[in-house]
């Protein structure tokens, strides 16, 4: 009897193992998986004196664009 006992301990352990190295199921918890951002493409854009900046040329600082529409 002891001997069923620690098989089937075993057995539960490992099951429990199996699962919790599988990771957790996306899908069935309707959750999308974090995806790191992408880079920037590389655009230019006129600054307040209509000298063109590239994105290049600001790399290391900070930049906050602003897009607006009217529709």
């Amino acid at each position: 009897m002891k001997t069923f006992v620690v098989a089937v301990a075993a057995v539960v352990a490992l099951t429990i193992v199996a699962v919790a190295a599988a990771g957790p199921d996306f899908a069935s918890l309707q959750i999308q998986p974090y995806e790191p951002p992408k880079p920037a493409p590389a655009f230019s854009l006129p600054d307040l004196e209509g000298k063109p900046q590239t994105l290049e040329s600001l790399r290391g600082k900070v930049v906050l664009l602003f897009f607006w529409a009217t529709w």
